[in-house]
């Protein structure tokens, strides 16, 4: 079947990013999600644990998380990336191991700063597990 009129295909577009961009960590239970943005929120690229080859209860690791993190800084670097800020938001146990392989690639890290909102009494938690 032709391609649709009007929509392009072949290569994608390539991007140059700023110097200065920031870095989204979102960590959940289940998975890890880190974006590479612009200062203005613009995405360049994003990578998870999921994309990193993991499925399953093994994207929940801290080690998925630094193999994304890592997978994620590197595609940005290459886009131009060189001084970042860290937005961390959710509870999970990829959070530490994130920062510290954003830290090893060697992008300068100008500030962290945790989003996790926290809820004033909202939702009921989910019941405690018995052994």
């Amino acid at each position: 079947m032709a391609a649709p009129k009007g929509r392009k295909t072949g290569r994608k577009k390539s991007r140059k990013m700023d110097s200065m961009g920031v870095i989204h960590i979102k960590s959940s239970f289940n998975n890890t999600i880190i974006t590479a943005t612009s200062t203005g929120g613009e995405v360049f690229t994003w990578a998870s644990a999921g994309t990193a080859g993991f499925k399953g209860s093994r994207k929940s690791t801290p080690y998925a998380a630094q193999l994304a993190a890592d997978r994620c800084v590197r595609e940005a670097m290459n886009l131009g990336l060189k001084r970042c800020e860290i937005h961390l938001k959710g509870p999970g146990p990829g959070r530490e191991a994130a920062i510290r392989s954003i830290h090893a690639t060697g992008v300068e890290v100008t500030g962290i700063k945790d989003k996790t909102s926290m809820p004033h009494n909202g939702c009921r938690p989910k019941k405690r597990r018995r052994m």
